[in-house]
């Protein structure tokens, strides 16, 4: 019985002590990997297409009946926490994903989980991995919300903020570290504002020092200590080479369009006389807790065809020579010609760029950094600047200047 810990040797001592001549302290190879990987948080923050300025929430649970994604059933936390999230951060503001556990997927099938969950995916949710990328998801955020499971324990090993969604006790040793970490971590409250919850967490976080001294006894040693066990077990003198262990790749970069309608709330010359503030929703319940004018931005993708019809700015992404929809041009000046009550189109044609169309207007070209901004959101800040009055003209002159949170990007403007 490999342990990484003392303290569970103690445990086992206690509960059945015959099987202490079976153990062996060893370290723990998977947080190992992970702290050999924490250098490379931002690269990982990059491949999960998380933009500059914006926190990542990893939420996970584990596989029974009382873990945050319960049995599958309909009053599960989960299934109706992500589309809270999605629909109450701003989307340019947080970035959400998800780990479920691989007997998650096993038990109720893939077509089946993303059927609960497809609300939240058409909101930005991305679903990550759970036996390939979980590490680096831990790596790269900013705050988990989870249960009792060995996700939320790394996460608080590594000095994560967690926020605890479910919390049971039940099978837990009284004496283990994991049931003294549930006892004492923050409770997700689901009747208050999410947004709310995870400032607080974030800005009044303290790392609990638990978890981080009791996972492993030996931190970064346990290449070592496991080849040292296995050689002496097969009774053959160990390599002469140093053990290493694997490191933790980089994950696909995994970007999800928004494509369910976006209310977005603006502000022109809030900060500063040509600073335009930008909020945007991604299919929000109710109206956001933020001052400003609304407008309504809709991928042509939507579920809801009925939103198109709605929509004062109308966003496609693809590349500038995906001859599906036509180029750039041809498709703002359709796309335009068959909704008639909207304003703006945009073609997203990368990270940081897109071709936006003004109804009876020249084609306009907005360009940032492609770490950054999202275009969507630019676009949207070009609506509310047009609406107030302000020229496409002045803006190429000076660019646009827009503000996502404390956030402040810049935007190039080109006819």
């Amino acid at each position: 019985m490999v342990l990484s810990h003392p303290e569970q040797l103690d445990r086992l001592r206690t509960a059945c002590p015959e099987a202490v001549a079976t153990a062996t302290l060893a370290g723990d190879p998977c947080f190992d990997r992970m702290l050999a990987a924490r250098p490379y948080r931002e690269r990982f923050q990059k491949a999960l297409g998380v933009r500059r300025g914006q926190r990542l929430v990893l939420l996970n649970s584990t596989w029974n009946p009382e873990s945050l994604f319960g049995d599958g059933g309909g009053d599960d936390v989960l299934p109706s926490l992500l589309p809270r999230l999605t629909a109450e951060l701003p989307a340019d503001e947080y970035r959400i994903a998800a780990v479920l556990h691989p007997n998650i997927w096993h038990g109720h099938g893939p077509g089946q989980i993303r059927a609960w969950l497809d609300r939240a995916l058409r909101g930005g949710l991305t679903l990550i991995d759970p036996l390939r990328d979980w590490r680096q998801a831990l790596l790269a955020a900013d705050a988990v919300i989870g249960d009792h499971g060995s996700v939320s324990y790394y996460a608080a090993a590594l000095g994560t903020p967690v926020l605890l969604g479910a919390a049971p006790l039940n099978g837990l040793d009284p004496r283990s570290p994991v049931a003294e970490f549930v006892r004492g971590a923050p409770r997700f409250e689901p009747h208050t504002p999410l947004a709310t919850q995870l400032h607080d967490l974030i800005t009044s976080h303290r790392p609990l020092a638990g978890p981080a001294r009791l996972t492993t006894s030996s931190p970064g040693e346990s290449a070592a200590l496991l080849r040292g066990l296995f050689y002496r077990l097969i009774n053959i003198p160990e390599p002469a080479w140093p053990p290493l262990l694997e490191r933790l790749p980089l994950p696909p970069r995994q970007l999800s369009p928004l494509t369910a309608p976006l209310k977005v709330l603006t502000k022109v010359g809030a900060g500063s006389p040509d600073e335009v503030h930008v909020s945007r929703y991604a299919d929000p319940w109710y109206e956001p807790d933020r001052e400003g004018e609304a407008h309504i931005a809709v991928h042509e993708d939507t579920r809801d065809p009925g939103q198109l019809t709605l929509a004062d700015v109308l966003l496609r992404e693809g590349s500038p020579d995906d001859l599906r929809f036509g180029s750039p041009g041809l498709w703002t000046r359709e796309v335009l010609a068959r909704h008639p009550h909207s304003a703006l189109a945009a073609y997203i044609t990368g990270p940081g760029e897109c071709t936006v169309r003004q109804r009876n207007g020249p084609l306009v070209h907005l360009t940032g950094d492609p770490a950054g901004l999202d275009p969507g959101a630019a676009v949207s800040a070009l609506y509310a600047w047009l609406t107030a009055g302000r020229t496409v003209e002045e803006a190429a002159e000076g660019g646009l200047i827009v503000r996502t949170g404390s956030v402040v990007h810049r935007v190039k403007v080109t006819k």
